[in-house]
């Protein structure tokens, strides 16, 4: 991504500050977290920052002015510093960082205490989100007592706070080419993942094994990290939807769900697939597969613009619930028809999430999920628009329980696509990654 997107976001945020009345927004980056002792993890930048900046080092905060007709954007980071590059790697330093990533200022991290509180007075409003970042909240709360302390001389602090992020919510909900780029990268090496993990699948292995053929795959084909943790969940921890041990051994005759994606230049994918470890379905596991599968394609024919976030997930219920009462998972003479079976909720002894969520930077990205004024008693669910990106991901999990037909149990199903809203439908990102009975089974016999 060029340095043209991230000053032309800055400017997207300066106009909507200055719409409402002009004054100084604050967005600091993550911090470097300890693992142990004098160890840390690998530093990953905060999502909203990057967002406006690209820039990915630690100790770095973004200030932006908007005061009448003077628009500024400011990069804090830390000092060029050699001794330190020999053992940490490189440093862009202030005004390398300013010329390369297009800021109007830089200043070193160091003069934060200094300058802030320069710059926020007579500021009109703030916009910062408080909550997110304690320790941050702590130093901004010093700034803004440094600036009251000067009211004698007639400077104020600000009196308003404004959520920061949530302008930059709907500016992140919609995303633009390059993004959508990004993401079709991440999505191409976290299909071609799962492929190498199915070929890779057999009884007597583990599913860290597989776990590791992902790993392996991510990082060949460029994706810096895993963009959460993988779930390789074998027989009956397939139904377990959070699973996160990876150390069972695989049987014959087990489906294998596997839910993994990786982060390409920040972005994320999010794809799941069900498999058997021997390469063949049994008929309990076709029947229940194809009712997954169609389920997912009741809420694909929803993902349009026009419609609402959660038609598709209504739809892939519908179906879900009537293979749920035409297999015996649910019993028709305690449940009733498939209108009375979900207004019951009876589907969510077998289905109990939802069906997806907005996909991008982040693995469950931001944006609101509903609109901001209420028809009725109620906001509704917000309509699908060209730019956003959802996962679709229905499932069906059953554990043994008494009434339900003994061939389905321990299994645990889940197909998960990444879907890009288009003008005329919708673009599956993750087109490329086996999902069919008959694809799935051929690529596992090769």
């Amino acid at each position: 991504m060029n340095i043209v997107s991230y000053q032309a976001r800055r400017r997207h945020l300066l106009a909507q500050m200055q719409a409402q009345g002009g004054g100084i927004a604050i967005i600091p980056t993550a911090h470097e977290m300890t693992r142990n002792s004098d160890n840390f993890f690998p530093f990953r930048h905060d999502s909203y920052f990057y967002y406006l900046s690209g820039f990915t080092e630690p100790e770095a905060v973004i200030v932006l002015i908007a005061n009448g007709s003077e628009q500024r954007s400011i990069l804090f980071c830390r000092e060029k510093n050699m001794e330190r590059e020999i053992w940490d790697g490189f440093r862009f330093g202030p005004a390398a960082a300013r010329e390369h990533f297009g800021f109007d200022a830089s200043f070193a991290i160091d003069a934060l205490d200094g300058e802030l509180p320069i710059l926020l007075g007579d500021a009109p409003n703030l916009f910062y989100s408080s909550g997110c970042d304690p320790q941050f909240d702590t130093r901004l709360h010093g700034w803004m007592d440094a600036v009251r302390a000067k009211s004698r001389s007639g400077i104020s602090a600000p009196t308003t706070t404004i959520d920061v992020r949530e302008l930059l919510n709907e500016m992140r909900v919609r995303k633009d080419a390059s993004e959508i780029e990004l993401m079709q990268k991440a999505a191409s090496i976290s299909g071609a993942a799962h492929t190498r993990a199915m070929q890779m699948a057999q009884p007597g292995r583990y599913e860290y094994e597989l776990e590791a053929e992902l790993l392996h795959e991510f990082r060949r084909q460029g994706s810096q990290a895993p963009a959460y943790g993988s779930i390789v969940a074998t027989g009956a921890n397939a139904c377990i939807l959070h699973y996160s041990s990876n150390n069972a051994q695989i049987k014959d005759g087990d489906l294998i769900l596997i839910d993994a994606g990786c982060e390409f230049d920040s972005y994320a994918s999010d794809i799941t697939r069900t498999f058997p470890a021997n390469g063949r379905f049994s008929e309990a596991q076709k029947i229940l597969y194809q009712i997954v599968l169609a389920s997912q394609q009741a809420a694909l024919d929803c993902a349009h613009p026009g419609s609402r976030y959660m038609d598709g997930h209504h739809a892939a219920v519908r179906v879900l619930t009537q293979g749920m009462l035409d297999t015996g998972l649910l019993d028709r003479n305690k449940v009733g028809h498939v209108d009375d079976a979900i207004a019951s909720a009876a589907f969510r002894q077998f289905y109990m999430h939802g069906t997806g969520h907005w996909l991008g930077l982040d693995v469950h990205d931001a944006g609101a999920y509903r609109e901001t004024e209420k028809i009725g008693d109620e906001k509704p669910y917000r309509q699908l628009e060209a730019g956003m990106v959802i996962t679709i991901e229905p499932g069906i999990y059953v554990r043994p329980a008494a009434g339900v037909p003994e061939q389905f149990w321990n299994i645990g199903i889940r197909i998960e696509d990444d879907i890009l809203i288009t003008q005329d439908g919708h673009l599956n990102l993750s087109r490329d990654t086996p999902k069919t009975i008959a694809e799935i089974e051929s690529v596992m016999k090769r």
